[in-house]
């Protein structure tokens, strides 16, 4: 579902090129929680940028569900995006001048999808936000904005979710709420998982973990 291959990303800065990834190779499986662990700065969001097509490398390929992303241009990415892949980040990103309910509604307009409202009211009432539908994100909490989010990225039932620290801002009863509600929707949706965390709670549940050290992948190994 997920494939790189020699996949690396440089970048210039005013003390000369500094490589972030270096010869990443990986493959990820329909269906499978895999969690991107390492310290900060290891390069474990610059991955899941480019896993998820958001970024291109400096070099190697990346595949997403057999779709060659570095060959395709913005648009084209986009589109395959669009088909098979949501993303959960750290800081929400919701439409601030939209409702919880609008905010679910959005890529379900976009698409054209049939019965957008009823099908975002029915994700929203699966997160446990039901009596929140006509709420701002500013008058949500932290807890409820990562649960519309969630409700956002699965709008679209997508093959592959990206999620880039989602506890990260959540304090820990809260987190796992979020935990829960992740891996419950990956059963019934079947979504293959690729979450980059520090929370040791989060990254147990994946069934591997793929150890980031210095830009390099330095162990990949199978939850215990």
């Amino acid at each position: 579902m997920v494939a790189a291959s020699g996949l690396g990303k440089r970048v210039d800065t005013a003390a000369g090129p500094l490589d972030i990834l270096t010869d990443i190779d990986l493959q990820i499986q329909g269906g499978e929680a895999v969690a991107i662990v390492g310290v900060s700065g290891s390069g474990k969001s610059t991955l899941l940028g480019l896993l998820a097509g958001l970024d291109l490398p400096s070099s190697g390929d990346v595949r997403l569900a057999g779709h060659h992303m570095n060959a395709l241009d913005e648009d084209g990415r986009a589109q395959v995006r669009g088909l098979l892949v949501g993303f959960v980040f750290q800081s929400f990103q919701l439409l601030p001048g939209l409702t919880a309910l609008e905010n679910v509604m959005l890529p379900l307009e976009l698409a054209a999808a049939d019965r957008p409202r009823a099908q975002a009211m029915q994700l929203l009432e699966r997160v446990g936000l039901a009596g929140r539908l006509t709420h701002y994100p500013k008058q949500l909490s932290g807890g409820e904005q990562q649960r519309v989010a969630i409700a956002r990225a699965f709008s679209m039932q997508p093959a592959i979710l990206f999620a880039d620290e989602p506890t990260g801002n959540l304090d820990s009863s809260t987190g796992e709420t979020v935990i829960d509600l992740l891996f419950e929707l990956n059963r019934e949706h079947h979504t293959t998982l690729v979450l980059v965390t520090h929370d040791e709670a989060l990254a147990a549940r994946c069934e591997r973990h793929i150890r980031l050290e210095a830009g390099r992948i330095m162990a990949a190994s199978n939850t215990p």
